[in-house]
């Protein structure tokens, strides 16, 4: 980020093109510091060329809050198939490593300037990190009356602040409040329903919810001892596994499962894969390792 001091970004610095060995680097690792906009198109696309440059002119306006990567699905299938992009355009929205938002087809250049400005927000100071990381770390010591009071402090201020919202959604899972927790990310306002904050905080929910019904653990790993193939069992022990806190483990099992059958129920393995990524910090290294194991057997 440093780069050279003396010149002063440029477009290109923000706008870039991507390919499949460098989409890691352009997308996911940059996004831990901007958002970073992802453009799925082809040259063959004709509403590709209006949204392109109207895009394109969003993110210059907002000089580096947000940059832009395009992607050319002709060139680029492998990268196309694994986010599943169906139709073009198709735009996908990145912050701190993970899909934050998305969009298919041309948009008017009003809704894309919105598009881009919340990005820009997410990534940007709103004046109240100090209190918000205090408000963390009470969290993670147990301190949740506290931490409770500071998120819905900041939430007086800022409404629309994703990360208050979304820890205050937090404090509640951790207090056992589900139904409560439910209701808040539930009628977060439109502008952050979407945002990486809310989303953790609904991927936790979710695990918390599985977590009333998880199965005994022991008794999901005889069953596995007899039937190696089962993978209702399978899948049933990685939830079991997380509800006790073995988050490592419940990964391992997941991608056992991917690896054995990646379509069972639906892809169940890979989408509880990634709720359970949701729910962790970004920068957890739970999530990178998982990741990591989960686009090798993708790619192999």
């Amino acid at each position: 980020m440093l780069g050279n001091l003396d010149a002063a970004p440029q477009a290109g610095d923000w706008i870039k093109d991507t390919s499949e060995a460098t989409f890691m680097a352009d997308v996911v690792e940059a996004s831990q510091e901007v958002p970073v906009i992802v453009d799925f198109w082809a040259p063959w696309c004709g509403p590709c060329k209006q949204l392109g440059p109207a895009l394109e002119a969003a993110v210059t306006a907002a000089k580096g809050k947000v940059k832009m990567v395009k992607v050319n699905v002709d060139e680029n299938q492998n990268i196309a198939a694994q986010l599943r992009i169906q139709s073009i355009p198709t735009v996908y929205a990145f912050f701190q490593g993970q899909p934050v938002d998305a969009f298919q087809g041309a948009l008017p250049p009003s809704e894309l300037k919105t598009f881009v400005e919340k990005l820009a927000a997410m990534g940007g100071d709103d004046g109240l990190g100090a209190a918000l990381d205090e408000a963390e770390t009470m969290l993670s010591e147990g301190a949740l009356a506290d931490a409770a009071e500071v998120f819905a402090a900041v939430l007086a201020e800022e409404p629309e602040n994703a990360r208050a919202l979304g820890g205050l959604a937090r404090v509640q899972i951790a207090a056992g409040s589900l139904d409560q927790a439910e209701a808040l990310i539930n009628n977060a306002p439109a502008s952050i329903a979407t945002a990486q904050e809310v989303e953790a905080a609904r991927a936790q929910l979710a695990l918390a919810r599985q977590a009333e019904n998880a199965g005994p653990v022991d008794e999901l790993r005889a069953v596995l001892a007899d039937q190696p193939d089962n993978h209702q069992a399978r899948f049933d022990l990685a939830k079991a596994l997380h509800a006790k806190g073995d988050v490592a483990g419940a990964i391992d099992e997941l991608l056992d499962l991917f690896r054995r059958d990646r379509d069972w129920n639906e892809g169940a393995a890979k989408t509880q894969l990634f709720t359970i990524f949701e729910a962790l910090k970004p920068n957890d290294p739970l999530v990178s390792k998982g990741r990591r194991r989960l686009s090798s057997m993708i790619f192999a």
